[in-house]
Parts: C-alpha cells; sequence; structure tokens
C-alpha cells in the first residue's frame, strides 16, 4: 500500500515508537517548548492524532530560562504491562530522567533521575525481567554507547554503566535502542551528527552487554551520499513490529527548499518498512534509502491524501481549499496542538466566551533569549501555505504590538503587527536575522477595526499581508533562507512556527488558520 513520506511534517524530531495491541505510541523531542514531549496516536503509522504531553505541568520541569535548541532531547517510549514509560534528557539541569503513566493521555508522572550519564537513554525490558537503559555517553574522552541495569521507579543503577559499542566508525554514535530478535540481541543508533553525513547502524550480540558484531551492510540507513534526494539528513530511527509480523522504521529526516542544503520546516518524522535478509540482518526501505512515496504493508488504510496531520479531509472547503488546520477559539480551552516557548504563564492566554483568544503581553518579545512571551505557535508543516488571523487590538503606545510571526527561535523570525507610530495606529513588518532586527515597512491603517494578518509562504520567500476595513495589500517579505537551520549562528535543532502574539497590551483573535497551497505538503506547486 502507497503512503507518502514524512508522516509527521514539520518539526517533529527525533521519533521514538511501541506498539500496545494494535494500536502505536510515539513520542518526539521539544527542546524549549511547551508542553514537552509530544505523544502521538495512530492504528496505521500514517494518521497520527496528538494524544497529549509527556511534560504537561508546570511542576512537572522548569523550563524557565533555557535557551533556544536546549530542553528536552530525544525521549524513548515504551510499554510494559500495561504501563507507559519515557525516558529522556533535559540538557541543561536535569539529566537523563524517566516518567511513566497508565495511559498515553496521562497522568504522566514528575520526573525521576535517572543515575547515568550522557543523553539518548532508552529502555529495554529483557524476558527475564531485567530493565536495562543504554545513553550515548563519553567514555575515556570518546563517544560510545553504554548499557546499564536500573530500576526506573526510582533510577537507581544496579548494574553498569558499561561500554558497549563506539559505533561502526562515524561521529557521534547516540540515540541508542535495543531490540531482541529470535534470541538476539540488536543494537540501532546513529552516527555522523544529526545533519548531511547523519546514518543508522546496526549491530548484534547474544547478550545484551556484547559483543556486539556490526552489519556488514553498515550503514542500514542514509542519504549522505545522495545529494539530489529531496529527504536529506536521515537518521535517529525507532524499529516496530506490526500485529502481522511486519517491522517499520521511523527515523527523522530533513526536506531542503531546494538544490541548496538549507530546510526551514525542521526535523520531520518519516517511515519506512524494514524487512530481514537471510543471514538476518535489517534492510530499512529501498536497501537504505527512503522516499517521499513509499509501498508496504500497512497495517490500516491511510485516511489522509497526503502526511497525517497536514491535510485532513473534513477541513477541506467549498473553494477546494485544502486546511492544515483552522481554530476558530470557540472551545473550552486552548487546542492542545498550541505551544509555548518555555512555558504558559497564567493570565496569558484566555479563551473567551463566545469564541476567540486573549493574549495578554507583558515586556517580553519574540527577541527574548530566556523569557517566555505572550505567545502561541504551531509548525509550519508544508512549504507553499497561507498562514492567516484576524486580530482586534488597540495599542497604547509604540511598546506595544500584537500580530503574527513566522518564527524559529529569538535570533530568526519575521513578523507583522499592529502598532502605534506617531499616535496612529500601524502595521509594522520586522525581521530579526542574526543579531540584525529591523523594521521593514510600515503601514498606516484605520484606528478602529479587526485586522486580518496573513503570510503566503514557498520555498523562496514569506510574503506578508493585511486587510482592515476593506483596505489592504502586501507588506512586505522575508526570504525563506533566513529563517533555515543551516543558517544559524549556533547549533539547532527546532523549525519555523507560525505563531500569534502581543507584546505591552492585550490582544483578540478571532480565529486563526493554514492552508496548504500545494494540495501535499511533499511536492511544490506547479
Amino acid at each position: 500500500m502507497k503512503y507518502r513520506n514524512p508522516v509527521l511534517a514539520g518539526f517533529h524530531p527525533d521519533p521514538s515508537i511501541c506498539r500496545v495491541g494494535n494500536v502505536f505510541y510515539l513520542a518526539t523531542s521539544s527542546f524549549h517548548y511547551f508542553p514537552g514531549i509530544p505523544l502521538w496516536r495512530s492504528d496505521n503509522l500514517v494518521d497520527w492524532e496528538l494524544a497529549g504531553y509527556g511534560i504537561s505541568r508546570p511542576e512537572q520541569m522548569d523550563l524557565a530560562g533555557t535557551r533556544a535548541s536546549r530542553g528536552l532531547y530525544a525521549p524513548t517510549i515504551r510499554e510494559k504491562d500495561g504501563r507507559f514509560y519515557i525516558v529522556c534528557t533535559e540538557v541543561d539541569r536535569l539529566g537523563n530522567f524517566a516518567i511513566t503513566a497508565p495511559a498515553i493521555g496521562g497522568p504522566w508522572s514528575d520526573p525521576v533521575k535517572i543515575a547515568v550519564d550522557g543523553m539518548d537513554p532508552s529502555l529495554f525490558f529483557d524476558d527475564d525481567g531485567v530493565i536495562y537503559v543504554c545513553a550515548s555517553c563519553d567514555v575515556g574522552g570518546r563517544r560510545g554507547i553504554t548499557l546499564s541495569v536500573i530500576a526506573p521507579g526510582s533510577g537507581t543503577v544496579r548494574g553498569g554503566p558499561r561500554l558497549i559499542t563506539r559505533g561502526s566508525g562515524g561521529r557521534w554514535p547516540e540515540g541508542p535502542h535495543i531490540y531482541k530478535r529470535n534470541g538476539l540481541y540488536y543494537l540501532l543508533l546513529s552516527e555522523g551528527g544529526t545533519e548531511y553525513g547523519h546514518m543508522l547502524a546496526v549491530f548484534r550480540a547474544i547478550s545484551p552487554w556484547g559483543p556486539y558484531e556490526s552489519c556488514p551492510r553498515n550503514p542500514v540507513l542514509t542519504h549522505r551520499n545522495l545529494a539530489r534526494s529531496p529527504i536529506q539528513c536521515v537518521g535517529h530511527g525507532d524499529l516496530v513490529d506490526d500485529a502481522a509480523g511486519n517491522w517499520w522504521l521511523v527515523c527523522l529526516g530533513v526536506r531542503p527548499i531546494g538544490s541548496l542544503l538549507l530546510h526551514n520546516l525542521g526535523r520531520e518524522t518519516f517511515l519506512a518498512p524494514v524487512s530481514w535478509d537471510p543471514d538476518g540482518w535489517p534492510i530499512i526501505g529501498d536497501n537504505g534509502v527512503i522516499s517521499l512515496e513509499m509501498d508496504g504493508p500497512l497495517p490500516g488504510t491511510p485516511q489522509n491524501d497526503g502526511p497525517a496531520g497536514v491535510i485532513q479531509p473534513d477541513r477541506r472547503g467549498g473553494d477546494g481549499r485544502s486546511w492544515s488546520w483552522r481554530d476558530d477559539f470557540d472551545g473550552a480551552r486552548l487546542s492542545p496542538e498550541w505551544n509555548f516557548i518555555r512555558a504558559r504563564s497564567p493570565g496569558v492566554v484566555a479563551i473567551e466566551k463566545g469564541g476567540g483568544l486573549v493574549l495578554s503581553g507583558g515586556e517580553a518579545g519574540l527577541s527574548d533569549p530566556l523569557a517566555a512571551p505572550a505567545f502561541v505557535g504551531r509548525p509550519q508543516q508544508s512549504f507553499d501555505c497561507l498562514f492567516e488571523a484576524a486580530v482586534d487590538f488597540d495599542p497604547a503606545s509604540e511598546k506595544s504590538e500584537a500580530g503574527i510571526t513566522a518564527y524559529y527561535d529569538d535570533s530568526y523570525h519575521y513578523e507583522a503587527f499592529i502598532t502605534r507610530h506617531a499616535g496612529s495606529r500601524v502595521i509594522v513588518l520586522r525581521k530579526h536575522v542574526h543579531d540584525i532586527e529591523v523594521a521593514v515597512a510600515t503601514v498606516a491603517i484605520p484606528d478602529t477595526g479587526c485586522v486580518r494578518l496573513s503570510v503566503d509562504a514557498n520555498r523562496e520567500r514569506y510574503r506578508f499581508s493585511y486587510s482592515c476595513n476593506d483596505v489592504g495589500g502586501e507588506i512586505g517579505l522575508g526570504m525563506t533562507a533566513g529563517l533555515c537551520s543551516e543558517g544559524t549562528w549556533r547549533m539547532s535543532f527546532t523549525g519555523v512556527f507560525f505563531g500569534l502574539f502581543c507584546v505591552q497590551g492585550k490582544a483578540f483573535f478571532h480565529d486563526s488558520s493554514c492552508v496548504d497551497l500545494e494540495g501535499t505538503s511533499c511536492y511544490p506547486r506547479q
């Protein structure tokens, strides 16, 4: 059965997967965004429904002061005897930790620190009841994979840690997972760094402690030499079998904006079928390569004509447009798909009776490297799309702002917002790239009336426009390349979010939506 990649489009990196009966559960990294560790549910591996978050209560974890692309790295999700387990790394303060829950929707426990150094922890439950955790750790000045016996409830170590492999020779061996198949222990890990040299290697042994034999075809998945592939940086994978005995891999990858190796959507989640050769080694995808369109024995029929979560058939309007999503803010609370930067402060976000989102902004703005601004955002999921929002805002001063943003992080963002200048209400387009932050356009608008702000995105530019009281037009442009990971001044791991924000004031948002202009998020408009 044919399906399209990615199965989770936009910023959904470091996927980990497990199965309970006929249902699959997946966790991804969230870094400095809150809630943390988004969790997904699917019965066919292609259509994924947001099921909750592993970190959803401020008392579970305080991300205040966390810098962009720090925070929560590479969760692993597993289930044992009716209970879910997640192990993860908070890279600045807590280190490796575990949380548990009786159901995927929670409630998830407070984190318990795991007394294991390194990062990217992964749980393995052996048949004899022993529970292992493997991690990526510096040992003797070099990175390798360590194994320990632990009690996940307390985080105490009962055996190890012991170095079990340094990988197949690539730098940064990380993201390890152990599986048991036909009496042998298989170790899957990433190497090469999570950039354009990324790859997956697999090893096996008769004991979880090794010694581990390297697959003769390592790396078993990489696009490092496929410069023309529309998918790059593939790696950081996790294996799962379905109820019919077929095996699958979820992994991260990126889709560059063109021939240049630049990507703005972030690291996404891809799916590949897995077979086994006569010698018992896995074959991933098409002999170690994955594609935007693949074929495999899916455990169920995909519902969507494109990546799950991107095109919803019930969102196709009478004009033929395909809604990636639309929110009229008419529920009792904010939809869980919206994310915050570091924290959701009390009183910053409210749903008004009768529909509408209120953002009450303080001093913090989008360029603040440590604070939690009045911001809600969702990942950009397709290259060609139209993001819109309708806002009522009466700015009190030239420091008051409310509008929309294409936001990569505090050093890379474009925004169109309502403010006041020389006593008049205006719309400003501002761009922040590296250490340059400048207003590039100012448009006068009526002093009263709802303003609809929009950004039309494609692989080359973000085009900002407005309308107010039947008057409107284009405000200005920002190059897509300015919001790409490869152009950032520090190692960064996120992707562009479309967001709503407010600074020093109270803004009322009537609705917000994103329309896919490609028909699918995989292929560009012709």
